[in-house]
């Protein structure tokens, strides 16, 4: 999928390594099982798609990664405020469900600390509301990791734009070329990827194929895959030379 010497020489040109983005749904917690459930009740629901339950596919296809705005003009193409009212009745939904049942990726604050040994800056940034975005990473234990949480709402154009993470190598002074991002959805591989910065996808929902498509500099299952560890080794190993 990826030749070996590609991505290490790929990868290399990061050093030396000066923050690290990150999304957040998916990425920072396994949370699409929720979001998908909580479509797929309240879409059944209401009577969408004649009251045939959504499924996956349509949900990775159509909702996984995207804007709210996006996504009420996609199920509710002819009423978009109510498309707007029904994702603010399914957000709260979420955030209930959330508080029980969340999860961190695994190997996440393995990582954590490998970026704070290092005093690398960092950000979360996400097309998630802002109340939900908070939730998730206090629920985390992630407020005073993350500098600053840029939200796809606060930008002039959201994720699959690039504005989002553009915004955020501005707020923290750091260069494009030795910055890194962590996403798991098409559309923030994409963001990633138009921003200039070298992408890691997250096999952690979204099948590989797809992720393919968006082209991630490298894909990895978690932050405890071998791949992920090989690169930051040789970015030490650069460092010290």
């Amino acid at each position: 999928m990826f030749p070996c010497f590609f991505i290490r020489t790929s990868m290399l040109q990061l050093a030396p390594l000066e923050a690290v983005l990150f999304d957040v749904d998916g990425t920072l917690c396994d949370t699409d099982p929720l979001h998908y459930d909580a479509f797929r009740e309240m879409l059944q629901e209401i009577g969408f798609n004649g009251g045939v339950p959504i499924d996956e596919e349509y949900f990775i296809a159509n909702i996984a990664g995207k804007h709210n705005e996006d996504i009420a003009s996609i199920l509710f193409p002819d009423n978009h405020e109510r498309g707007v009212k029904f994702l603010e009745d399914k957000e709260a939904m979420f955030r209930r469900l959330v508080k029980d049942k969340i999860e961190p990726v695994k190997g996440l604050y393995k990582l954590k600390k490998w970026i704070e040994d290092h005093g690398l800056k960092r950000a979360a940034v996400t097309n998630a509301p802002k109340k939900n975005a908070e939730l998730m990473i206090s629920l985390l234990g992630l407020t005073d990791f993350f500098e600053v949480v840029i939200l796809g709402s606060d930008c002039e154009h959201a994720k699959p734009y690039p504005d989002p993470y553009l915004k955020a190598l501005e707020i923290l002074k750091v260069s494009k070329e030795h910055t890194c991002i962590f996403e798991d959805s098409v559309s923030g591989i994409k963001a990633g990827v138009a921003a200039g910065v070298k992408t890691f996808g997250l096999t952690t929902r979204n099948p590989a194929e797809l992720l393919m498509k968006a082209n991630p500099s490298l894909l990895i299952k978690d932050y405890e895959d071998s791949k992920l560890w090989s690169v930051l080794d040789e970015l030490d190993n650069k460092a010290k030379a």
